[in-house]
C-alpha cells in the first residue's frame, strides 16, 4: 500500500484552521529534524522515506484530545493522542507509521517504549519542538530539564539518543 501523508492529515484534518497549522508546522519541523539526523548519520540505516512519513503523522490523533492551548477541542486526554493516533494509522492499513505514533510521547510510555531506530528517531526529535511555542526550537539542556517532570530515566534515555544522534 502507497503511504500519502497528505491525504492522511487532509481526512483527520480537513478545514484550514488553526489546529491543522500547528499539526502542519509541528510535524514538519519534526520530520525536517528526523531527516536532518538520518542524513548526517551514515553509520545509522533507516528508512528515510519512511521516517519522513512517520514524523508527519506522529501526532495524528491530536484532534481527539483536549489541549485547548493548542486548538484540540476533544474529549480524551492529552497523553493519550499517540494511542489513538495508532489506532487510527492501523485502521489506515499502516501498523509500522501505528507504532511511531503510539510510541514518541514522553521518551516511551510503559508498554510503548520506541523500539526501532526510525521509532527512537521521532521520538527524539519530536522532543525539541513544543506544539504550544512553534517557533522554539529547544536545546538539549532545556530538552532534558522539559522531561525531567516524568523522571530521570527518561532523560537518561534523551541524554542517550543526543550523543548517538547529535
Amino acid at each position: 500500500m502507497v503511504m500519502d501523508y497528505q491525504a492522511i492529515i487532509d481526512k483527520y484534518y480537513p478545514a484550514d484552521n488553526e489546529l491543522r497549522r500547528v499539526l502542519l508546522k509541528h510535524s514538519r519541523q519534526v520530520a525536517d529534524r528526523c531527516l536532518e539526523i538520518a542524513n548526517k548519520h551514515h553509520e545509522i540505516t533507516v528508512d528515510k522515506q519512511f521516517l519522513e512519513e512517520a514524523a508527519m503523522l506522529h501526532d495524528i490523533g491530536i484532534y481527539q484530545c483536549n489541549a485547548p492551548s493548542i486548538f484540540c477541542e476533544g474529549t480524551e486526554p492529552y497523553i493519550k493522542h499517540g494511542p489513538i493516533g495508532g489506532d487510527l494509522l492501523r485502521a489506515e492499513g499502516f501498523p509500522r507509521h501505528a507504532r511511531v505514533a503510539e510510541r514518541h510521547t514522553g521518551t516511551g510510555l510503559p508498554g510503548y517504549e520506541p523500539e526501532t531506530l526510525e521509532e527512537q528517531i521521532v521520538c527524539y526529535a519530536d522532543k525539541f519542538y513544543s506544539k504550544s511555542k512553534p517557533d522554539h526550537v529547544r536545546t538539549i539542556a532545556e530538552t532534558a530539564q522539559s522531561l525531567e517532570k516524568f523522571g530521570h530515566e527518561g532523560v537518561e534515555k534523551f541524554l542517550k539518543w543526543a550523543k548517538k544522534f547529535e
